[in-house]
């Protein structure tokens, strides 16, 4: 354990089974003739398939965190990996490391290749697009984006590079320079460039899918545009054929569009068993996932309609919310409110003698609500962080938040302005926090737990060894549960400031944790649909009372 300040500036992310890699898949890819897949993995491994007997390959093993992308060489026989590491690696068919790219400073999102192979290009966390040799491993360019983050990349057969940011931009880097479109009101997710069509597809959390020609000037030209349904989830698609696009969705198939009549697909999608989220109201569990279905005690309820990431009781109404960017009470099905992007987290505080609610967005702001009549009211937008939020707390002074960049931090309750911020509070993505006495907890994926009190950090090294997904306090505010996405739980006992509990509970990863109604232990809600008790020793916790 070390200890330091956090003192801060002023200025202001399923089931497991044979065919599937251990914890959450990222991507994959097929190799050109179709006889190989690539999944990239949370488990910090690429796996390797064959088609289409779905037998494994080869394991790609090196990285210490998530991989977010993997990509076939044109002839097939080196694959490209990107991870959350900051390092691209070079695989052999066998999973034999060829090369380790390195010079990003900061997570590596997208990788492509070049379709002679000899190069490859990657965007970052860094703000950069980088070029590679793929024979030395050298870097040969870096093109800066002026920090903007830029989580995916296309490149034409030509070399012309095409990059989608968080700002919603489209770069268009070619031999005579740079060309910026404005394309989307949030982050592009991801976009997918067709040579034979001279065509571009983006795809953005503002819910929209947009179609681009290329013109001789190297400039794009918006061709079609239409809404995404609320099934699917605005991170991944691929062309089948002059016509359609088919996207992944959160059910047991993949959707189509026709973009030529503008017709939608999305028949016979049978919804998903995954948990989200996991609460108790009363002396009942709650819980729901990405088929927007709120389950009390196991049994079907109120259907949102789309994914949900957060379950928040809230006077009399339990609010949810995810990827449509739609505040539900899901007691009801009834809207509260509607953002413009995904929602993720949310916590509950007192200010002037009154109930309000705090909901953190992917586009990095607060929703504030208040409970007037029993009823959520919405009140404002709290700018906190320039990317998601991944997790929320309270206190009776402030609002502590933790983001995808690694940063944290806290708003004064009282006039919602800032008070501190720490641009690396994690050293790698703060996936969550809690409050605890007299501050707050948080976790991340550098799988290391921090107490913030009194002005000082305490670290902690976790049991954990894949990226820890979530965080909760007990009832009686002595223990802390973290659980992973490699489905392990870990219980930290806050008066002694060590590990009092370490469970795999499940081969999937661990969504979401609460205190359970007793308060003498925890619920977790998993990937596979389940909800797990996690139950503390008597002796432990009353040793100390």
């Amino acid at each position: 354990m070390t200890t330091k300040s956090f003192s801060g500036t002023r200025a202001p992310r399923r089931r497991s089974s044979a065919y599937s890699t251990i914890t959450w898949p990222t991507n994959c890819a097929f190799n050109a003739s179709g006889t190989l897949l690539v999944s990239a993995s949370s488990d910090y491994t690429a796996r390797v398939w064959e088609i289409p007997s779905l037998r494994l390959k080869s394991v790609l093993v090196g990285h210490d965190d998530d991989i977010e992308m993997a990509a076939f060489s044109p002839d097939g026989q080196t694959i490209a990996t990107c991870s959350r590491d900051h390092t691209i690696r070079l695989f052999d068919l066998s999973g034999q490391t060829r090369k380790i790219l390195t010079g990003h400073e900061a997570d590596v999102i997208s990788v492509c290749w070049a379709a002679d192979g000899q190069t490859l290009v990657s965007s970052s966390d860094d703000g950069s697009i980088r070029r590679w040799d793929a024979a030395t491993g050298e870097q040969l360019d870096i093109i800066d984006l002026g920090g903007v983050e830029t989580d995916t990349v296309a490149l034409s057969r030509e070399g012309i590079i095409f990059a989608g940011d968080d700002e919603g931009k489209i770069s268009v880097i070619s031999s005579s320079g740079t060309y910026l479109q404005p394309a989307h009101a949030a982050g592009i997710k991801r976009i997918v460039w067709n040579d034979a069509q001279r065509m571009l597809v983006s795809l953005s959390y503002d819910r929209c899918v947009m179609l681009w020609k290329l013109t001789a000037a190297n400039q794009l030209e918006k061709t079609a545009q239409t809404s995404l349904p609320s099934i699917i989830w605005p991170r991944s698609c691929a062309l089948l054929g002059d016509q359609r696009i088919a996207f992944v969705t959160f059910g047991s198939t993949y959707a189509t569009w026709d973009f030529t009549t503008q017709q939608w697909d999305i028949g016979g999608i049978e919804p998903a068993i995954s948990l989200n989220a996991v609460t108790v109201v009363g002396d009942d569990i709650y819980s729901i996932g990405d088929a927007g279905i709120l389950q009390i005690n196991g049994q079907p309820s109120t259907m949102a309609g789309s994914l949900c990431n957060f379950l928040l009781p809230f006077g009399a109404s339990v609010l949810t919310g995810g990827q449509m960017g739609t505040v539900f009470d899901a007691k009801t099905g009834d809207v509260v409110y509607q953002h413009r992007s995904p929602l993720n987290c949310g916590t509950t505080f007192e200010k002037d003698g009154e109930l309000h609610a705090a909901i953190g967005t992917y586009t990095g702001e607060a929703l504030i609500f208040k409970l007037a009549d029993q009823q959520p009211q919405f009140l404002r937008e709290v700018r906190m962080h320039e990317n998601a939020i991944k997790g929320i707390a309270a206190d009776e002074q402030y609002l502590f938040s933790v983001c995808a960049t690694a940063a944290a931090a806290f708003f004064r309750i009282a006039d919602f302005e800032l008070e501190t911020y720490l641009d690396k509070a994690h050293d790698r993505i703060s996936n969550g926090c809690t409050q605890i006495q007299g501050g707050f907890a948080s976790i991340g994926r550098d799988l290391k737990l921090r107490l913030w009190q009194a002005g000082n950090s305490e670290v902690y090294d976790t049991p954990h060894s894949h990226s820890i997904k979530c965080i909760a306090i007990s009832k009686d505010c002595k223990m802390i549960a973290t659980g992973s996405y490699g489905g392990t739980v870990a219980v930290f006992d806050l008066a002694r400031r060590s590990w009092a509990k370490v469970e795999k509970i499940t081969a999937s990863g661990i969504s979401c944790l609460t205190h359970d109604a007793e308060g003498s232990g925890f619920l977790a809600s998993a990937y596979d649909g389940r909800i797990y008790p996690i139950a503390v020793q008597a002796s432990a916790r009353h040793s100390r009372q």
